[in-house]
């Protein structure tokens, strides 16, 4: 199934982190879950020159320091979805990657939820859509969260991973094309932009480019899965876009799964876990990122869960 291609100074970022604080915080079998604030540059945006991004964190409890991934959410085809969205909808995705020895962080981008500054990843009308420079708009707030979280004393120095679905994996493989220091992989579930209705897209071939954008100068291994019932991103666009991305650079595994419910686009959720969850463990084994042999106990659900 898995096809295969081949500034903020000092001063200012160590400044913002002594402002990460935690608003609350819990432990449960294992593994420990805090609620933050993360600040990040807020350039080109609405609101103050820094923004505070809602987070949580899932992390073993154990009083060492692990090594660092940042979970990216999708974008709502109605922006009057977005005020409502919680860090709190990615909690059963980090707390997988928790239970294999993570610090698995799941934020808000700028504009979205109680996070602060203007919506940043508008790529404009349906007719003309600028794919390429959302996606780094996006991936310019993933490279933020990742510089600020590695000062913390319980994120380990060194290699990080970025994962995200739709949107946020559109970000991610932005990110990619960006490099940031540290950077050992990325995972993107459904990767895109520009849905506007079931199996309807802004100007396909606009997307397509803007992945060929990103391939040039990508080089960190990438894994893309996609579900055949995908209705945002189906799979002859997938076709498209991933063969573009790599024929432009990018190193690709491309893996398809099988119909999930009644829209694949929601496989990277908790009911998902059983399908995602093995080909996940699998790439990270491929690229020497498997960090425990036996998993953490999965942590009960928090109160938040039922109530957002």
């Amino acid at each position: 199934m898995t096809v295969r291609t081949r500034s903020i100074t000092g001063a200012v970022v160590l400044a913002l982190v002594v402002f990460i604080s935690a608003l609350g915080s819990g432990r449960a079998e294992g593994i420990r879950l805090d609620a933050l604030k993360i600040p990040v540059p807020n350039a080109g945006g609405a609101g103050p020159s820094v923004a505070l991004l809602d987070a949580i964190v899932l992390r073993p409890d154990d009083g060492q320091p692990h090594p660092l991934i940042l979970l990216n959410h999708g974008s709502p085809r109605s922006a009057s979805d977005r005020p409502a969205m919680s860090p709190y909808g990615m909690w059963a995705q980090a707390a997988e990657f928790a239970r294999r020895g993570w610090v698995a962080v799941a934020f808000l981008r700028r504009g979205y939820g109680a996070s602060q500054g203007g919506w940043a990843e508008n790529y404009g009308g349906c007719s003309d859509p600028d794919y390429a420079k959302a996606g780094r708009a996006g991936a310019s707030d993933v490279a933020a969260a990742a510089k600020l979280m590695a000062g913390q004393a319980y994120v380990s120095k060194g290699k990080w991973i970025s994962v995200g679905r739709s949107a946020g994996g559109f970000a991610t493989v932005a990110l990619t094309s960006m490099a940031p220091s540290g950077l050992a992989a990325a995972i993107a579930f459904a990767p895109g932009r520009g849905s506007t209705g079931p199996d309807t897209v802004c100007v396909e071939d606009e997307l397509v480019d803007a992945f060929a954008q990103f391939g040039k100068s990508s080089r960190i291994p990438l894994l893309w899965v996609s579900a055949d019932n995908d209705h945002f991103f189906g799979p002859k666009l997938v076709t498209r876009l991933s063969d573009a991305f790599a024929k432009a650079g990018g190193k690709l595994s491309l893996v398809r799964t099988p119909a999930f419910g009644s829209d694949g686009h929601t496989l990277f959720n908790e009911n998902g876990t059983a399908i995602w969850a093995p080909i996940v463990d699998r790439f990270l084994a491929a690229n020497n990122l498997v960090l425990r042999d036996r998993l953490l106990d999965a942590p009960a659900r928090p109160a938040q869960i039922r109530t957002r």
